[in-house]
């Protein structure tokens, strides 16, 4: 069995590769909600639905989420009121928190209504929130702490960040099933995913991170920084801004008391040497998922790179 611990756009690139290569039904993508928010009454979890559009072949292949062939009209006739519309969601994107809404208002879990949302996208892997319980990444910008929306989305991640902090990350609980997972995984995978906002989350959550580390060997991550840049996100600007090296070195030394293998990108190639003097073993290959094809490749070398 596979773990992956994922965030976004790169996670999902990932996983559809890792389908591609493992049995799906043998893989179990445990998926950052820190991001969600409620917005127009709404319950939105955007790491979630990018997973589950991209492995159901929706997503929108020019952004990476969102669905493909979208229409805006509801937002549309919503600036025309004067409503909220710098978050953007689409006509078919809404179904999908309607319906999210709708069954955690009846009382289902935020597990639950994953596994319905990806089974009726017929999705067989199974896709897992961190947790259950409400668990929000706050930034501070200007001394003034935001939900991540507001700094992602509304701010366009374009201001300095002072700190990070993971609300009702103390007292949240694992969702159901996953210490049992990550404790009978082969592999467990972290994904190409933002460090500090996507995966750091994740490892908040009490007994994950402790979990994950005790099985250091069988950890194996991929770099989300490739010649010292982010390929999609703020994760270079964010690793900058609260004193981290800006390269497969600083996510290296991140990662080094739970990752013991660390896949970075060709181009660092020269970075190799420094990466395993933060003790982790360290290999390259081409981790620009362009295609679906090079997505492919690199689940094979993810795959099979466990020590």
């Amino acid at each position: 069995m596979l773990v992956a611990l994922c965030g976004g756009v790169g996670a999902a690139r990932l996983l559809a590769g890792v389908d591609d290569v493992v049995e799906p039904a043998a893989i179990t993508a445990v998926v950052n909600t820190g991001d969600d928010l409620t917005l127009h009454g709404l319950h939105i979890s955007p790491d979630i639905d990018t997973i589950i559009y991209t492995l159901a072949g929706m997503a929108n292949p020019q952004t990476g989420w969102g669905i493909e062939g979208e229409t805006w009209k509801t937002m549309e006739e919503l600036k025309t009121l004067g409503g909220t519309t710098w978050f953007q969601l689409g006509d078919r994107d809404l179904a999908t928190h309607l319906y999210r809404t709708q069954r955690l208002a009846e009382g289902a879990t935020l597990s639950q209504v994953t596994a319905e949302l990806a089974s009726k996208r017929g999705l067989e892997m199974t896709v897992v929130p961190m947790s259950d319980d409400q668990v929000r990444t706050r930034v501070r910008v200007s001394g003034q702490e935001v939900p991540f929306q507001d700094y992602f989305v509304r701010l366009r991640h374009d201001v300095a960040v002072e700190a990070i902090r993971f609300d009702g990350a103390e007292t949240s609980r694992p969702a159901p099933g996953v210490l049992e997972a990550l404790a009978g995984a082969e592999l467990i995978v972290c994904c190409p995913s933002n460090p500090l906002v996507s995966i750091g989350p994740i490892l908040a959550v009490p007994g994950i991170k402790e979990l994950v580390a005790s099985r250091r060997d069988a950890v194996v991550a991929v770099s989300p920084i490739v010649a010292g840049a982010a390929l999609k996100g703020p994760a270079a600007r964010l690793l900058g801004d609260l004193g981290h090296e800006i390269s497969v070195v600083g996510v290296a030394r991140l990662y080094a008391d739970w990752v013991g293998t660390l896949i970075i990108d060709e181009a660092d190639a020269s970075l190799r040497g420094a990466v395993e003097q933060v003790g982790m073993r360290c290999l390259v290959t081409d981790t620009v998922m362009s295609s679906p094809e090079r997505a492919r490749r690199l689940a094979e070398v993810v795959c099979g790179a466990r020590r």
